[in-house]
């Protein structure tokens, strides 16, 4: 069987990978992130994905390497990772009573092959007050999520509703991407054994 390698240092694309019983290894990229401006989002998310996985893949060329990247679009801008608690403060008050897009991007490489493909949830937020936005800063959770919250964690108290994959907001499409290795030959199911 191919050894699979998720080319992601994030600990929820480890959690979630893990809970669908794939057997894989972590090896995080080096990659540059930078997304060039007028980029659409489902394009942006699939080139950093591929970066990603490009990278871990030259280092592993006979593995299956799992690439990928979220980022979250509000009134059409993507929002990254805040760089700092005013960005988060801004960031969650665009979301704030409004709905916006998750896009997450998949890349798989092989020897023999490449897949890359991206997955959109829409999330409809709360109206958020100062207070909520300011409790929520204290906790430090957004600042490693693009767009400034985790819906797994406190952040879901900011949802009213979704529309989509949960688990590609949390930032892994695992469904998708499981049914996407059993078509490479990667999988013998979607439900690998657990042992």
């Amino acid at each position: 069987m191919t050894r699979i390698i998720l080319a992601s240092s994030s600990p929820r694309r480890k959690e979630l990978l893990s809970q669908v019983f794939i057997p894989f290894t972590i090896q995080a990229a080096d990659a540059d992130e930078t997304i060039q401006p007028g980029t659409k989002p489902a394009e942006a998310v699939q080139q950093l994905a591929l970066k990603k996985a490009a990278v871990v893949s030259a280092q592993n060329p006979d593995a299956a390497v799992i690439g990928a990247d979220t980022v979250v679009v509000s009134e059409g801008r993507i929002l990254g990772k805040p760089e700092n608690e005013q960005d988060a403060k801004a960031m969650l008050l665009s979301l704030s009573g409004r709905t916006h897009a998750v896009y997450t991007g998949v890349a798989i490489i092989t020897r023999h092959e490449q897949v890359v493909f991206f997955e959109k949830t829409d999330v409809e937020f709360w109206e958020l007050t100062e207070a909520d936005i300011s409790a929520y800063l204290e906790t430090g959770e957004p600042f490693d999520k693009a767009g400034g919250y985790g819906i797994q964690s406190a952040g879901a108290l900011f949802v009213k509703a979704i529309h989509g994959d949960y688990f590609n907001v949390v930032g892994l499409p695992v469904s998708t991407l499981s049914r996407q290795l059993v078509q490479m030959g990667l999988l013998s199911s979607c439900f690998p054994s657990r042992s």
